[in-house]
């Protein structure tokens, strides 16, 4: 009788250890793209605070440590980046874990442009941004990254600005992360930083008003836009792709169950998540927020 009464409260004892999360229960590690911590941070919040039994471990990182992690590191069950993943690293997941990660767009970002309140360059074209990462026009104003390798915005200015090419080190500066980015401009009236719109675009974030009075944002040239030849990024310029420094936020999702990391993307991809993405004035990834002609005091203004 003793062995059986054992028996059955070590079985009872296994059973308690053993602990599924839901989409809405449990805790999980996501690594997240460090230019994106503003906006992921609200996400996270909100989401939290609607399901108060779920705990997300966020862990804010260049882009190619969290690619990293997805790939080697079994406790990182989420990531959000800036792409998806390519046909080899399908194969991988395929091969070694027999399914492929669920990954998708959820938002549109844009890399703002920013430079010292006290300076008169505010107008950029896509040559000259060209010109100054490759040291064409001398060495009078300094570009500052989140980092020379590694970092989503780096990859963009390297594949989308440069088109593969190299940059100047000796124009170009490395600081740690979005807001040393912001900070440097602030102090020094020859320097040009580039950010996620998420950082700084936000009028309703005191933050980021506060820092609106320490640098400002610069006016890049569209090459589709009748009315005006030069724009900032805002939601409209975003989501029509206008502002030509324009990317895309993906997750990637390594959960092969309905569990806390599906939870939590369900809940970027939908209604609430959409709004917060839109309230960080990013464009929406997965609902269509109109843009309507409207007629005010008969005067047409978009």
């Amino acid at each position: 009788m003793l062995i059986i009464v054992l028996i059955i409260t070590g079985c009872q004892s296994k059973k308690k250890k053993t602990v599924f999360d839901s989409p809405t229960n449990g805790s999980i590690n996501i690594s997240v793209d460090e230019s994106f911590k503003p906006v992921i941070d609200e996400q996270i919040k909100m989401f939290e605070a609607s399901y108060p039994n779920a705990k997300i471990n966020v862990h804010y990182k260049p882009e190619a440590e969290c690619l990293k992690d997805i790939l080697m590191d079994s406790a990182t069950r989420l990531v959000i980046v800036t792409r998806g993943l390519n046909s080899k690293e399908e194969h991988y997941f395929q091969d070694s874990m027999d399914y492929v990660p669920r990954w998708d767009k959820i938002a549109t970002d844009a890399i703002a442009i920013v430079v010292n309140a006290n300076s008169t360059d505010t107008i950029f074209t896509l040559k000259r941004l060209q010109d100054q990462l490759s040291g064409r026009m001398g060495k009078k104003e300094t570009i500052i990254f989140d980092g020379l390798s590694a970092t989503s915005i780096v990859r963009f200015a390297t594949d989308s600005i440069l088109k593969g090419r190299s940059f100047d080190t000796s124009v170009v500066k490395a600081v740690r992360g979005s807001k040393a980015v912001l900070n440097y401009v602030a102090s020094d009236v020859n320097a040009i930083g580039l950010v996620g719109i998420s950082w700084i675009g936000n009028p309703e974030d005191t933050a980021q008003v506060n820092m609106l009075k320490q640098v400002k944002i610069a006016f890049v040239q569209c090459d589709i836009c009748p009315d005006s030849p030069y724009i900032k990024p805002n939601q409209l310029s975003i989501l029509t792709k206008r502002y030509p420094l324009v990317r895309g936020l993906y997750y990637i999702l390594k959960e092969n169950y309905n569990g806390l990391g599906s939870g939590f993307v369900d809940f970027m991809q939908f209604e609430r998540g959409q709004l917060i993405f839109k309230r960080a004035y990013m464009g929406s990834g997965k609902m269509g927020f109109a843009i309507r002609n409207v007629n005010i005091n008969e005067k047409l203004v978009k």
